[in-house]
Order: structure tokens, then C-alpha cells, then sequence
């Protein structure tokens, strides 16, 4: 079964009853068993005589839940109440859907027992429940706590979805709904379905129905929040577009620095070739076209010598691929395969280049093919692979889609679960502004040292306001430039008198101290910083003197990934790829925006490919599908006459028309751009 219409069509309807029934059940629970209710009334605990110890500490964890969301809500008191209470059901459904949905793949992929197929028929669920004989309660509280236990192996790799120390865990289906919506997952009609990758990616999309997009519109042209802007943009992008711009950006980076000589020109199905190309020397520059190209045909036209400016060589490890507004990661999923490939023929290559980030060249850290092949989907998705995306929900399946991938790889080298290596590290970041909680800032950043640094926490955080609204767009890395200057400065004079106290800051291990601070760079002052306000978040969300352990635990959660995602962007890439948002961008960000990207405002897709060019290397390639109406309509004549022909040169364009996007109504391109 493809994923034709019909195919697409069946797993929407499917989504949306299941969105409707876990919206339902959460409702329900918070209102009848936590005493949280949708117009605000919020009992107090000691009111809850029928809850369990463990319940307290769940509608304790609810409680805190919902205060975080409404501090970062905008609007009036009701308003911001109204929207923080949909938000905590829809994140709490969501993540639910989407740990059976993972648990179905998985099983579907042999990576976990059978579990989820069947329900609680499920061949690894009959065997628990013997072993547990019959100690652990009723049969669903049984099956609950054979799921719980699968979702906390798989938090090992993937806490950004299964830890269930987060406050969205504290509600599970009840008996009835876990029924319906098992029933709704294993419905015959789509078992082929858990089969295919894109599916994690088409679930992404259809949780959020139609009806609510066009709802949207109707109330407001703009956007009016992040989510929103989200929900309005969440089109899956085709696999053929996905392999057309991967094909001919990091598929063809690989194949210039190779001069032609690799498997990717056969393996890239889409990458274009010239019948006459000519690779040049280090130095050598194009010759003039000859006078009379502009006579010949288009058949004798493609026919003449092409020449291709030389490009260094590059070790894996040091080609950065980013998509700013990643989604589920479709263009990751694609590139991760190219990268298999690059990875193996530079371990083969002896004149492979030494790696930036580790000084040895590939097939000096891996003696064998093998050892390469078992390192190689940590490898992918530490140093290759950069996500960004506005939607939280997106950040999972991004994530899980790329675990999906690395097990697979495991699985094809007949590698059992604890002979895999661990995935270490993923850099697939939410950009969200910093947590509301002003007091806790304040708290957080008194207990900094040196002091700088907690100046240095309170610009960022300030600076990050409109990260949920802007994404991508925002210039977080212009906006604290010159306080990392200023504080760099600070910190060093600070590390030089403690050097002589024979002293280390707090939570820094004497192994990271420096013995020369004369020369300290952005970079390492940066990742030095981080390094501790990420040792201080950690120590601080653990203090339980002040109250709401929960609340802390969210507020760190939250100012460690308004971190990373400032890390992903100070970073320059070799490829970016990208499906961004289409229209006005949100109200909240409208302002910065025009002040930002004064050649490219008047369409969120015009600046993306702008700030696209911005976050890459020169030379480095940008893939996008967008609409085609930038390259005719006169108020995008700055942006073509600008960016276009002034800041890149096009290698690549296909004019796709309309239907590509599933239900978006508009007309798209696609093409690649080289920025000079």
C-alpha cells in the first residue's frame, strides 16, 4: 500500500479520531480526577480525598504544567488560561499518539517485542503478564506497566519522547480509550502503512485537521502565534522533491569535491549532470562563454563544455547539513542515506582529508569497514545533521524518524540491542522563546559565577523572546554578538585570577580548565559558558527548597534548549534544505521581521531562503520548494535582482505548479542555489 491519496486519506481519518478520542479522555481526567477544569476552576489538592500518593504528585505535576503555560500565554487572564489549557491537552494527546504510533513502528521494524499489534493479545505482552503472575493488578493496569517499561527503555535514545519523568506523562488513556485508539492503530485496512517511513511524518501533519486550518484563516490573514504559524505550514513535503533538492545540494557538493569520481551519481536518481563537464584546478577560473552560445540551441546548448570551479575536500565529519524548519525531518531522513555512502568512500579514499573536529583522518579512527559501519549512525546524527523547527511536536517525530534510521542500519549489520552503540547526541532543536518565569530567572541567574554570567543568561533570554514566532528568522547569533564579546572578556580576566587560587567555577571539572586563557575564542568562550549554564540548570532544577520541582524542572528544560538552539545557529553549513512557511509571518514577529529582512518581508518563505544564505558556508548549496510566484511578481523584484542573482547563483530549478503540497493551494518551484 503507497502512499497515494486514498492511502493518505484513510491515515488522516485515523489521526483525527484518534485526536478526538485521547482529547476527550484527557478532559476528562484532568477534570475528574486532578480537578482541573476548562473554564479555570483549579481544586485544591487536599479537596482530592480519592487521589493515591502517586496521583498528588501527578496533579502536583499538572498543576505546575499548566502554570508554565500560562506565563508564557499572551493575552487577557481568560485568554491566556483558555490557551494554556488547550495547549496542556493537545501536548499530552499528542504525545501519547505519538508513543503508541513509535511503538508500532518499532515493533513493525523488530526493534521490540510484539506490542502494540495486537494489543493486549500482543505476543510480548502475553509473556510479561506471565512472568508477572498476576502480581501487578488487573490486566490493563498490567498492560499499562508493560508499556511504561517500553517507553523507558527507549528514553534511553529517546528522552525528548519517552521520558516519563516529564509532566505530560502524568496522564495515561484510561482502559476504554487505550482500546479505541489500539482499535484504530491496527486497523487492517493500514497495516501496510506501519511499514513505510513517511507515515511518523503523515501522522505529524494530519493531527492537526483541515477544518482547523481553515478555521485559522478565517479569524486572521496572519497568523497570530507560533502555533499557528505551525499549523497553517504543515505540508509533507514529497519524497521526489525531497530527492530532487538533496540530489543536487549534498549530493552535488560530494560529487564536485570528487571531481565526478563517486557512487552518488548513480545512486542520486535527480542530480543533474552535463554530458561535457569539466572540473577545474585549485585557482583555474571559468573561460568566457563563447559570443555565440546565444545562437544555439537548447539541444546544442546543453552540449557545451560545463566547467565546475574546484572544491576542497572535505571529511564527513565537517559537512553540516541544516533544514531550519525541519518538520518531521523528511530532508534529514533522505540525506542521512547519502551520507552512508560519503562516509564509506572517504574511509576508502587515502587522500581523504584530516577531520576539524577530530585532527585524524576517517580511516585512522576506524581500522576496519566494520568499525565504521557500527560508529557510523552516531556519527550521521552528531556531526551531519541539523534540525530546527517551532513546533515541539515536529522536534519529536524529527527525532524519532532518525532513531527509526539508525536502528535500521543496526538491524541490516545483524547487531542486537546491546551490542548497539548508544545514540549519543541529536541536533534536532525547538525554537521557542525562554521560559516565562521571570522569578526564576532572576533566581537562576543570582547563583551564576562569575557574575557575567548571569548577565550573559538575562540577554539571551531577553533577546530570545520572539524565537517561537520568528524560528529560523531569528539573528539570535547578531542579536548577542557583542555581549559574548563583552563577556568573554569578563569571564577570561575571572578564569585568571581563579587559576591562581588553584579554583574551579561551579560545576566546571578541573579536566575542562584551561592552562592558556590569554587566546580564548568566541567559539570556546561560548561552548565553555554553555557548558556551565548547562551544569548550573542541571544542578538548579534539582533544588527543592523554593517549591514546584516541576515548574524548576521546565524552566531548565526550556533555557537548555533556548541554548542549543543559539549553538545550532552560530554554526555555517555546507547544505541547507527546506519546505518553509508560506505567507505572512506571525503577528507577534511581524515587526522584527521587516526590520531583519527589509529586501524579503513581504513573505516568510523570501526570507527564509535570505536567512538561508546566511547560515551557509560560501559555496555551500540551498535547496528549497517554495511558491514560484517570487520569480515573477513584481514585489519580489528586490529579492531576485538582490539575493537571487547578486548573493547566489541558481543551479537548478524545476517549475512543479500545483498539488504538490497535498491540500495547500499554491503553486510551487523548486530549486537549488550556490551561494557566492
Amino acid at each position: 500500500m503507497s502512499f497515494d491519496k486514498e492511502a493518505r486519506n484513510a491515515l488522516a481519518r485515523m489521526v483525527t479520531a484518534c485526536r478526538k478520542r485521547l482529547t476527550e479522555d484527557v478532559t476528562d481526567q484532568l477534570r475528574g480526577i486532578f480537578g482541573l477544569h476548562p473554564d479555570g476552576t483549579v481544586l485544591v489538592l487536599d479537596q482530592l480525598a480519592h487521589l493515591s500518593e502517586e496521583q498528588k504528585v501527578d496533579a502536583q505535576a499538572l498543576r505546575e504544567l499548566l502554570d508554565h503555560f500560562v506565563v508564557g500565554a499572551a493575552g487577557t487572564e481568560e485568554e491566556r488560561w483558555r490557551a494554556a489549557y488547550e495547549r496542556l491537552v493537545l501536548e499530552i494527546s499528542f504525545t501519547i499518539l505519538n508513543r503508541l504510533v513509535a511503538l508500532r513502528l518499532c515493533e513493525e521494524r523488530g526493534l521490540v517485542l510484539e506490542c502494540v499489534r495486537k494489543g493486549m493479545a500482543s505476543d510480548g505482552f502475553r509473556l510479561f503478564e506471565r512472568l508477572s503472575g498476576g502480581a501487578l493488578g488487573t490486566r490493563y493496569q498490567t498492560y499499562r506497566l508493560f508499556l511504561e517499561s517500553l517507553f523507558d527503555e527507549l528514553a534511553v535514545d529517546l528522552g525528548m519522547l519517552f521520558d516519563r519523568t516529564t509532566s505530560q506523562s502524568a496522564i495515561f488513556p484510561s482502559e476504554r480509550c487505550l482500546e479505541d485508539v489500539l482499535t484504530l492503530l491496527n486497523d487492517a485496512n493500514m497495516a501496510q502503512l506501519w511499514t513505510q517511513d513517511e507515515t511518523i511524518g503523515w501522522v505529524y501533519q494530519y493531527f492537526n485537521p483541515p477544518e482547523e486550518r481553515r478555521a485559522m484563516r478565517e479569524k486572521s490573514s496572519a497568523p497570530r502565534n507560533s502555533r499557528e504559524l505551525a499549523v497553517r505550514n504543515q505540508f509533507f513535503t514529497p519524497r521526489y522533491v525531497v530527492e530532487f533538492l538533496t540530489d543536487n545540494t549534498l549530493g552535488r557538493l560530494w560529487y564536485e569535491m570528487h571531481r565526478g569520481e563517486t557512487h552518488l551519481k548513480e545512486d542520486c536518481r535527480y542530480l543533474v549532470r552535463r554530458p561535457n563537464e569539466i572540473f577545474l584546478d585549485p585557482g583555474q577560473q571559468s573561460p568566457p562563454a563563447e559570443s555565440d552560445d546565444k545562437n544555439l540551441s537548447q539541444e546544442e546548448l546543453i552540449k557545451q563544455p560545463f566547467y565546475i570551479l574546484h572544491r576542497e575536500k572535505k571529511d564527513p565529519r565537517d559537512i553540516k547539513v541544516l533544514d531550519p524548519a525541519c518538520g518531521s525531518g523528511h530532508f534529514l531522513l533522505y540525506a542521512y542515506n547519502l551520507f552512508e555512502t560519503i562516509y564509506q568512500e572517504a574511509w576508502e579514499d587515502e587522500y581523504s582529508p584530516h577531520s576539524e573536529a577530530t585532527g585524524k583522518r576517517l580511516c585512522e579512527d576506524y581500522e576496519t569497514r566494520g568499525d565504521l559501519l557500527k560508529a557510523l549512525p552516531d556519527l550521521i546524527l552528531r556531526h551531519n545533521l541539523y534540525g530546527i523547527d517551532i513546533d515541539s511536536r515536529a522536534c519529536q517525530i524529527a527525532a524519532l524518524a532518525l532513531w527509526l534510521l539508525a536502528q535500521r542500519a543496526y538491524l541490516a549489520l545483524g547487531l542486537k540491542p546491546i551490542e548497539r552503540p548508544p545514540i549519543t547526541k541529536t541536533n534536532i532543536v525547538c525554537a521557542e522563546p525562554m521560559p516565562g518565569e521571570i522569578d526564576m530567572l532572576r533566581e537562576f541567574t543570582a547563583g551564576l559565577t562569575p557574575k557575567v554570567l548571569g548577565q550573559f543568561v538575562e540577554v539571551v533570554f531577553e533577546k530570545m523572546r520572539l524565537a517561537g514566532e520568528a524560528g529560523s528568522l531569528l539573528k539570535i547569533e547578531e542579536e548577542i554578538r557583542d555581549k559574548v564579546e563583552e563577556a568573554k572578556a569578563e569571564y577570561q580576566r575571572e578564569l585568571q585570577r581563579r587559576r591562581g587560587e588553584q579554583s574551579y567555577l561551579p560545576g566546571m571539572s578541573p579536566q575542562r580548565e584551561p592552562t592558556l586563557f590569554d587566546d580564548l575564542t568566541d567559539d570556546e568562550f561560548w561552548i565553555r559558558a554553555e557548558n556551565d549554564i548547562a551544569d548550573a540548570l542541571e544542578l538548579y532544577a534539582r533544588q527543592a527548597e523554593n517549591g514546584k520541582p516541576f515548574q524548576r524542572g521546565l524552566f531548565a528544560d526550556e533555557m537548555a534548549q533556548g541554548f542549543a538552539f543559539v549553538h545550532v545557529c552560530r554554526q555555517r553549513f555546507d547544505v541547507v534544505l527546506m519546505n518553509p512557511p508560506f505567507g505572512e509571518a506571525s503577528k507577534p514577529s511581524k515587526t522584527t521581521i521587516e526590520k531583519s529582512y527589509p529586501r524579503t518581508k513581504n513573505d516568510a518563505y523570501a526570507a527564509f531562503v535570505e536567512r538561508g544564505l546566511q547560515l551557509l558556508h560560501s559555496s555551500g548549496m540551498l535547496g528549497v520548494i517554495s511558491s514560484r510566484t517570487e520569480f515573477f511578481l513584481s514585489s519580489f523584484q528586490r529579492w531576485r535582482e538582490e539575493i537571487l542573482l547578486k548573493e547566489a547563483q541558481p543551479t537548478v530549478f524545476v517549475d512543479l505548479g500545483q498539488g504538490v503540497l497535498d491540500t495547500a493551494m499554491v503553486e510551487t518551484s523548486a530549486y537549488v542555489l550556490r551561494r557566492l
